[in-house]
């Protein structure tokens, strides 16, 4: 955990399952009166294709740029704590692969934060995903 203008983030990347409501409880604060989360959680589908797993690897930088991300959200006056985690190995349907939570005094506040968290880690997180597909096939996306 590291504190960012007195807002706190803590960020993991692991192999291990995520557990969302624990991501809540890392920022729930007495002053917050909102705390939003989000479970980014492996589909069985993808583009109209059945999907049987996920693999996901991950860049040795990962979780730096998932504390850089975290950092800039919590920059933000409004942000009182952040927390994110992303996993990485084989998933199977239903596990979460994103888990993230942001608390501030306000909803609206909140929720955009956690959008912005979530859409930063999408579009900035050195993560790879293979799929595997129902008919044999896999692809990578956001490869190289």
């Amino acid at each position: 955990m590291t504190s960012v203008d007195g807002a706190t983030t803590t960020v993991v990347v692991t192999t291990e399952p995520l557990d969302v409501a624990a991501h809540e409880r890392l920022v729930a604060r007495a002053a917050a009166g909102a705390v939003v989360s989000f479970a980014g959680v492996v589909r069985d589908h993808d583009h109209g294709r059945g999907v049987l797993e996920l693999e996901y690897e991950g860049h040795p930088t990962a979780e730096r740029v998932l504390a850089e991300v975290a950092a800039e959200i919590a920059a933000d006056p409004a942000v009182y704590a952040v927390a994110v985690s992303h996993r990485i190995g084989r998933l199977e349907i239903g596990d979460v692969a994103l888990a993230a939570a942001v608390s501030t005094a306000h909803r609206a506040a909140a929720f955009a934060a956690c959008a912005r968290l979530v859409d930063e880690v999408k579009a900035r997180l050195p993560v790879w995903k293979r799929q595997v597909f129902t008919d044999g096939t896999e692809e990578w996306v956001n490869c190289p």
